[in-house]
């Protein structure tokens, strides 16, 4: 566990090192009142790991202070940017870099993806609109200029996108907005394409 200091208080890293020479570096950031520790995040956590993937789980500073309530999206983009810069003095240079999340965390690693020289993008339970409010779409923010995958449950009440560009978008059946019910099937969809884009081993 690694604290970085950003303009809005510490954020935290925990970082997980594959036992192989490492073929890139993921960076998974959490949900508007979660954490780190959500199933989803955990199993495609150890499935790169697994397969040869620096993970390293972002906690942003309001979380790490006790609130529950999120942070402006400005002081999270800043704060993820932040924290990714600290990170890559820290792994082997060069690596490609995969930004990704779920939910809010999906949201943030979307918007940064670009400013960050991100290779590619991965949404777990990417929120395309507040619950009931489908006017209010958010797929304005997902990278379409970039590969980026999408996991997302039949039966979220935020939503789910439409693939679009090189946004490639993976609907679960059975699953809501947390995933929970096949984390495993989470984690296969993802270690998939991260090695289908030659970014894990297969």
């Amino acid at each position: 566990m690694i604290e970085v200091a950003t303009p809005y208080g510490p954020a935290r890293l925990d970082v997980d090192q594959p036992t192989t020479a490492p073929r890139s570096l993921l960076v998974l950031g959490h949900g508007a009142g979660g954490g780190v520790d959500a199933v989803d995040l955990v199993a495609v956590r150890d499935a790169a790991v697994a397969a040869g993937v620096v993970v390293a789980r972002v906690t942003q500073p309001y979380r790490v202070a006790g609130r529950r309530a999120p942070a402006p999206a400005g002081q999270l983009d800043r704060a993820y940017v932040t924290v990714v810069t600290a990170l890559r003095d820290l792994v082997p240079a060069g690596l490609p870099l995969i930004v990704g999340g779920r939910s809010s965390g999906a949201r943030v690693a979307c918007r940064t993806a670009a400013e960050l020289g991100a290779a590619g993008a991965l949404a777990l339970a990417f929120p395309l609109h507040p619950p009931g409010k489908p006017d209010r779409s958010r797929a304005g923010e997902l990278p379409v200029d970039l590969p980026t995958l999408v996991v997302n449950g039949d039966r979220d009440a935020f939503g789910v996108p439409t693939a679009s560009g090189q946004v490639d978008v993976r609907v679960l059946r059975g699953e809501t907005h947390d995933l929970r019910r096949d984390p495993a099937a989470v984690a296969g969809v993802a270690r998939g394409w991260l090695a289908g884009h030659g970014w894990a081993a297969a």
